[in-house]
């Protein structure tokens, strides 16, 4: 049996990079035995910041998708194995914006 994992869609913000309001594309789907964590980050506002954040989190080691949704705050880190919260912090932090724990 195969889980699958649905995204939130982030809504279309018109920002600065693109009409769809994300600078960043997903890297991969979700696979088999991937884990999904869900993080709160504050000071998001628009497609530009989600872009940044997600740029930031995917270069931590096992990183396979990111997603963040300015409206909500929410970003959804798939990865091969469970991340070090403190490392995903200082992604945030070196972006520009404050994680405040899981989702």
């Amino acid at each position: 049996m195969t889980a699958q994992t649905e995204l939130p869609q982030a809504e279309t913000t018109g920002s600065c990079c693109s009409p769809t309001g994300s600078c960043h594309s997903d890297k991969a789907e979700a696979k088999a035995g991937a884990v999904t964590t869900v993080y709160q980050v504050t000071g998001m506002t628009c497609g530009h910041c989600e872009g940044a954040v997600s740029s930031e989190i995917s270069e931590i080691a096992g990183v396979t998708s990111v997603k963040a949704v300015a409206s909500t705050g929410q970003v959804t880190v798939i990865s091969e194995a469970e991340l070090d919260d403190e490392a995903v912090r200082a992604a945030v932090d070196e972006a520009g914006y404050e994680l405040t724990g899981r989702a």
